[in-house]
């Protein structure tokens, strides 16, 4: 499966010159977007006439495709900015199923769909506008449906996301930590009885690693990480 989380300077980046308050809003996001577009038409464009006499047309081509998939992210992302300030109407259940979603899903099971949608996906609120166009529909607005619900939320792409840079900080830990287990000092991994060493450590030094490492990150119970102000 192909990578599409950060490269160590991507996750070094500061993302506050992105936005103007503490979280990206759907209108900024769609504003960098489209700015992203513009920027890699021009490339493309420029790419036409280069300094040296190099055909690239498949890679102006493949330039202009991923302008074209930013630009429809973009109107996506404007869309979302209307439906979250509650100018778009949306159904309050998901036609067909006549499951709530929002804080009336928080007491449901939903089962057939892996869990309440206490959460939507962006895909599922464009269906819920879709629907409230329909006669009869019974609607709602985002901030009516989502009272309460969001302080301190973030998606399961941060999600992934922070388990994958805890999981590289316990292992740099490990290393740090003499196991008691086996010989292997400060810088060694763990060996086998036979003295082979092992890149997966003894549990009891990898224990450790994670308690001091969690402690750190303020990783809660069953929790990835501790989300400010949740």
């Amino acid at each position: 499966m192909k990578d599409t989380y950060e490269t160590p300077a991507e996750t070094e980046a500061d993302t506050a010159g992105l936005m103007a308050g503490r979280r990206i809003t759907f209108d900024e996001a769609a504003a960098w977007l489209s700015a992203t577009e513009l920027r890699l038409r021009q490339v493309a464009r420029a790419l036409e006439t280069p300094a040296a006499p190099v055909e690239l047309e498949t890679t102006i081509n493949e330039l202009r495709s991923g302008a074209q998939r930013i630009r429809e992210t973009a109107k996506q992302m404007l869309f979302l900015a209307r439906v979250t300030d509650g100018e778009v109407p949306l159904t309050k259940v998901f036609q067909g199923t006549e499951d709530p979603w929002g804080v009336a899903a928080r007491d449901s099971d939903r089962k057939a769909y892996g869990g309440p949608a206490i959460i939507p996906t962006q895909w599922q609120l464009t269906k819920l506008a879709k629907d409230a166009e329909k006669p009869g529909a019974q609607t709602t607005t985002f901030p009516e449906a989502m009272e309460g619900i969001g302080i301190g939320w973030e998606s399961k792409v941060a999600d992934v996301r922070r388990r994958v840079e805890r999981d590289a900080a316990v292992a740099k830990e490990v290393l740090q930590i003499p196991c008691k287990t086996c010989p292997a000092g400060l810088g060694e991994q763990c060996r086998t009885k036979n003295g082979w060493p092992a890149e997966q450590p003894h549990v009891g030094r990898l224990r450790e690693a994670e308690a001091t490492v969690d402690a750190r990150l303020g990783y809660l119970d069953v929790n990835p990480v501790h989300v400010p102000d949740a």
